[in-house]
């Protein structure tokens, strides 16, 4: 496994998209928050689960829709909605750096890739265990050495819902 700094950035949905999405979502409707009895559920505002009794919404949400406005992309069919936990209100923020965040690593998660125009290259899938996430770096360093590569969308694999967006270092002018 190597130790170095991860030359990516695993990033949170933005606070001022989070806004938008808790008084219209991507698919136009307004979601009413709920009170999460268990907890549990896969935060993508701060990248952490849920803890019981917080005040959570389910909203629809296109993140390649917004990296698409920023870049000048135009992903055409590949522009997917669909359903992301987030905190009902503002919470302690993004919480986006480099490395991949274990909070929300499971067993079984797909790493897809995207080029320049927003169309998918390719998935890999990562069947690592929890008490070994450290490993998942390994398995981005993997995808980001295609050049081709320009964003990568983490995914549940039971579910295919959208956990985080991982951009390359240098798009993010991190030093």
């Amino acid at each position: 496994m190597t130790t170095t700094t991860p030359a990516y950035e695993a990033r949170a949905i933005d606070p001022a998209v989070l806004r938008r999405l808790r008084e219209q979502d991507d698919a136009g409707f307004t979601r009413e928050p709920f009170t999460d009895t268990e907890g549990g559920a896969p935060l993508r505002c701060c990248l952490r689960h849920s803890a019981a009794g917080e005040r959570i919404a389910l909203v629809s949400y296109a993140p390649l829709r917004r990296w698409a406005a920023e870049t000048g992309a135009a992903p055409g069919a590949y522009d997917e909605c669909g359903p992301v936990f987030v905190h009902a209100d503002v919470c302690g923020g993004q919480a986006s750096g480099p490395g991949y965040p274990a909070a929300m690593h499971g067993a079984r998660r797909m790493l897809r890739a995207y080029d320049a125009r927003g169309h998918i290259l390719g998935g890999t899938l990562v069947e690592i265990p929890v008490e070994r996430v450290a490993e998942v770096d390994d398995a981005l360093r993997g995808v980001f050495a295609d050049p081709e590569v320009a964003l990568v969308h983490v995914r549940a694999v039971e579910f295919g819902c959208f956990l985080m967006e991982v951009r390359r270092a240098a798009d993010l002018n991190l030093t």
